[in-house]
């Protein structure tokens, strides 16, 4: 401390933080009360007090009292959300040694953790989440599984061997059989491994998505490859499927498929190499594919020479060469029926837009052609239909992550009209089953669809963790913890994922009715949050989760396109490898699934371990330079 700083200048300074302690203690006891319903017997935990008294702290803008003791070479309360009392006594007692006062113990708050014991806390729960820390790194890596995982142990095998730490299920794709058999090869993987893996399954949750969008006439065109001068490359090649075959039999196919048509079975199961299908296209023109390989039980491959445009249902002579070469006619069956192309909806800026409370499929704008004048709106509709209810005029709207954003200019009998407010310089291509987010809007629907209920019975059998997808209110929490005690599962894990504006202004009191009761880690869903919040905003709402949970004691997983561009393509970006550094001071970071997810997981291992020889939350740790 300088030794020039006037004695009554720190008497200032000691009596301004005495004030500010009183504050905390006392705001933070008001703050609790809301939550007694929650805590029957009135005894709060370490840590919802400690996270009381830092909601309390923060609600100051203590920006100058934090200068003033900056000059004076004390601390600026800058690292003390795990133990806010703790901290400012610390600052107190030195204050008072300053002006010449026997350093006095502050008299500690009951049930407040000591500096030691947050720490603890903190660690204790995230080893109970997320099993014993890895050898090499604090922070966890959790990784969401492809459906391949389902059949192909080895990829389970290789990610638990290069540091996968827990492994999450998507209930929003696939289903309960698949669910079953990830989880089965992540169990038999640890049990050969001796690696410790924890699995989170994600409920689904509300999510809104555009409906279908009307299709063009059912017509393919079967092209084939020419060089600068119109000769052939090669023939095209196409796959031929039973029209009962459902998929899903871990054959590696063709990577040079063009195309996939399905015939019925019985055609199917009677196909020979060298067979040929003939039949007359939409043209008019004589074409055939002739049978070239059988990939397996489930799929022919057949080649085509012509270009050909294939209508549904083109009625095919299914010929076999005879003795004398000549092509005999065996029968004739139909291409199976397939749907067109969707239609083009592109959508720019000031454009309108009907989101319908109909269920009929979506149609580009309709205008006169002599002056191009708007005679209807582009509409399309949505999977939730009470949502044009729910709107209001000037209300948000964004489709497509974000990629196109709207704002209702009127509520009417035929749905919701909006403006588009949002898009690229070349227009958005609005299409079928993208999310729609209303940040604005509250939606009214319960907590839990009818599916997630359904699948919460299989995530209370199968998982370590259960993910709430679209938690908004401590309400919300408290319906899921009764729906999980009705399965004799109150003491499963919930992760709950901040993935709203909503949920991000109710952060504090999901943390404070929930912790001291039930199990509780927090997923920052950076996807949805972006689009909610805005992506300017997402680098300081994420910095105030992780201060949130970190003054909670409650672990913290940083998700959403984490080595994106490696996991599916690849190829890592620079942006990429600062946004993974910065991950560091979660305790735990997920990797979305993709091709190239074995080496994400890698990489991202390597950056966790280098990093927290810097960093470990907030506090930056010195250590000596290398040059």
């Amino acid at each position: 401390m300088p030794a020039d700083v006037p004695v009554a200048e720190l008497q200032t300074l000691l009596d301004d933080v005495l004030q500010l302690r009183q504050y905390v203690i006392h705001s933070a006891a008001q703050e609790l009360e809301r939550y007694q319903p929650y805590y029957p017997d009135g005894q709060f935990s370490p840590s919802a007090l400690n996270l009381a008294h830092y909601l309390a702290l923060r609600r100051r803008d203590l920006r100058p009292l934090q200068d003033r003791l900056a000059d004076v070479g004390l601390s600026s309360f800058g690292h003390g959300e795990a133990n806010v009392l703790a901290n400012l006594n610390r600052v107190i007692r030195l204050l008072q040694l300053a002006v010449g006062l026997d350093a006095q113990d502050v008299e500690p708050e009951t049930g407040a953790a000591t500096e030691g014991e947050a720490a603890q806390l903190l660690t204790q729960r995230t080893e109970a989440l997320f099993g014993p820390r890895p050898e090499q790194r604090l922070v966890r890596i959790m990784v969401t599984l492809p459906s391949e995982a389902a059949w192909n142990y080895p990829l389970v095998q290789a990610l638990l061997e290069r540091g996968m730490d827990c492994a999450r299920i998507n209930c929003a794709h696939d289903d309960r059989a698949t669910w079953k058999a990830m989880v089965d090869n992540v169990r038999r993987a640890v049990a050969k491994s001796g690696r410790a893996c924890k699995i989170l399954v994600d409920l689904a949750g509300h999510k809104v998505r555009t409906g279908p969008i009307a299709t063009a006439p059912a017509i393919t065109h079967v092209k084939v490859r020419r060089d600068v001068y119109g000769n052939m490359i090669a023939p095209t090649k196409i796959l031929l499927a039973a029209d009962t075959d459902t998929g899903g039999h871990g054959v590696t196919l063709p990577e040079l498929v063009d195309y996939h048509f399905t015939v019925p079975q019985e055609l199917h199961r009677q196909l020979v190499l060298g067979d040929r299908l003939y039949f007359t296209e939409s043209r008019g023109k004589k074409r055939y594919l002739e049978i070239t390989a059988q990939i397996s039980t489930h799929y022919w491959l057949a080649q085509c020479l012509d270009s050909t445009y294939l209508a549904a249902d083109t009625p095919v002579n299914w010929q076999r060469r005879t003795t004398s070469g000549a092509y005999q006619t065996l029968g004739t069956f139909a291409f199976s029926l397939f749907d067109g192309e969707p239609l083009v909806i592109r959508l720019h800026k000031s454009d309108l837009l009907m989101l319908t409370r109909d269920a009929l499929p979506g149609q580009p704008a309709c205008r006169d052609e002599a002056s191009g004048r708007l005679i209807s709106p582009a509409r399309i509709s949505c999977t939730y239909t009470g949502l044009i209810d729910d709107l209001q005029p000037g209300a948000p709207v964004w489709i497509d992550d974000g990629k196109l954003g709207t704002q209702v200019e009127a509520i009417t009998e035929e749905g919701a009209l909006l403006k588009i407010t949002h898009a690229g310089p070349k227009g958005v291509m609005i299409r079928s089953d993208k999310g729609i987010n209303v940040p604005e809007t509250r939606l009214n629907l319960p907590p839990l669809s009818d599916k997630d209920l359904d699948d919460l019975d299989f995530v209370c059998q199968e998982a370590d963790m259960v993910g709430f997808s679209f938690v908004e209110t401590v309400d919300d929490m408290e319906y899921l913890m009764n729906a999980l005690a009705e399965r004799n599962a109150a003491n499963l894990t919930i992760i709950a994922k901040i993935e709203t504006n909503r949920a991000f202004r109710h952060l504090p009191e999901i943390i404070l009715g929930t912790i001291g009761r039930h199990s509780l880690g927090i997923m920052i869903a950076r996807g949805d949050l972006a689009v909610e919040l805005g992506s300017v905003r997402m680098s300081e709402i994420q910095e105030e989760i992780l201060w949130l949970c970190e003054a909670g004691h409650i672990p913290v997983i940083w998700a959403t396109q984490v080595l994106e561009s490696l996991a599916k393509k690849g190829q890592v970006s620079r942006p990429e490898i600062t946004d993974a550094a910065s991950s560091v001071r979660a305790e735990c970071v997920m990797l979305n699934k993709g091709p190239y997810v074995l080496d994400a997981v890698e990489v991202l291992g390597d950056i966790l371990s280098r990093m927290q020889e810097h960093q470990q939350k907030k506090f930056t740790r010195l250590r000596a330079l290398h040059f």
